[in-house]
């Protein structure tokens, strides 16, 4: 492919695989970026996935995306992360059926911390890294300590697909459009523990609707829909989720570029410095506001004792899978 002048340089790992599918073919088509921004893809897959690779980057090339400066194909993370701006960390080690969380943990760490050395060696200094291979928060903790000249500021984790399906609820029961609904939040891991959280939610910039007040509906069918929405797509699929994440990956991005609008907050899990009294050193999915690439966590929400019970119980769950990599 033809390379063009100034485009923004993107990585994707495990592009080969069912999120990256669903997700590269959309950078082309400038979903990142807007219409008027080239991109340069530099796509990562492990040795064995190249071929299939290869067959990915011939149906870059016949999609003939305008927007698409180059397209290469790398096994190594230090050739692909080279000058990249943006760095999404899609593949990690899958999750078969019966392995356990904590197996998933340490199969992922190595990946992580290669990724992390390659990142802080090669990457672009302002790189922004987002990580969505599952656990998502502890694969970025991760990649984040074997990074030690990047600022942990510049890595997250994408909750933004939980979010999306909590706003996605919220449509559904209150019978009006997505767009409407503002201000779904996300805290926490990305995992069973996540509080999925409608204190601050609002619809066409109000809270005066039913479902709001409805505490049962909140507590005994919206939280568990979305804190389950994975393993539910997972049995009735027989594969994770794909074309969603991709897309919430797509509007993390997103965001994290073009800022978010004047009002609405976005969920991403984020650096923790302890705010709203989560514990500092782990990746935590605050709602924030982004700002000229700044992402920052809403100030002054109001905490209810059930709201504070939820982000303690994600809290530590965090903490004790960062002591299982104590040493990592």
């Amino acid at each position: 492919m033809r390379s063009i002048s100034n485009p923004v340089r993107v990585s994707v790992t495990g592009a080969a695989g069912s999120v990256g599918y669903a997700l590269i073919f959309r950078i082309g088509a400038g979903a990142l970026f807007g219409p008027a921004q080239k991109v340069a893809l530099s796509l990562l897959e492990i040795p064995p996935a190249m071929p299939a690779l290869e067959g990915v980057a011939l149906e870059l090339e016949d999609c003939a995306f305008p927007l698409l400066a180059s397209v290469d194909l790398h096994s190594d993370p230090e050739l692909a992360f080279d000058g990249a701006q943006y760095v999404l960390l899609v593949g990690a080690h899958p999750r078969p059926k019966g392995f356990q969380r904590s197996a998933l943990i340490h199969a992922n760490m190595p990946i992580f911390q290669a990724q992390g050395r390659a990142l802080n060696r090669k990457a672009a200094a302002d790189v922004r890294v987002t990580v969505v291979g599952n656990p998502a928060n502890l694969n970025c903790l991760v990649a984040s300590r074997h990074a030690p000249d990047l600022p942990p500021s510049q890595f997250t984790a994408l909750t933004r697909l939980d979010q999306n399906r909590a706003v996605n609820a919220v449509a559904l029961q209150a019978g009006v459009s997505p767009d409407r609904v503002a201000n779904v939040a996300i805290w926490g891991n990305h995992s069973a523990t996540q509080y999925p959280c409608l204190a601050h939610a609002q619809i066409d910039g109000h809270r005066d609707w039913p479902l709001f007040r409805d505490v049962r509906w909140m507590r005994e069918e919206f939280i568990p829909r979305v804190q389950g929405r994975g393993a539910e797509i997972l049995d009735r699929r027989g594969q994770s989720s794909a074309a969603s994440a991709a897309s919430a990956l797509i509007d993390h991005v997103r965001s994290w570029h073009a800022g978010t609008e004047p009002g609405r907050s976005v969920s991403m899990a984020i650096w923790s410095d302890g705010q709203y009294d989560t514990p500092s050193g782990v990746f935590y999915s605050f709602p924030v506001t982004v700002r000229d690439g700044l992402v920052a966590p809403v100030e002054g929400l109001s905490l209810d004792a059930y709201d504070r019970s939820m982000l303690d119980a994600s809290s530590a769950e965090l903490m004790q899978e960062r002591a299982l990599i104590a040493s990592a």
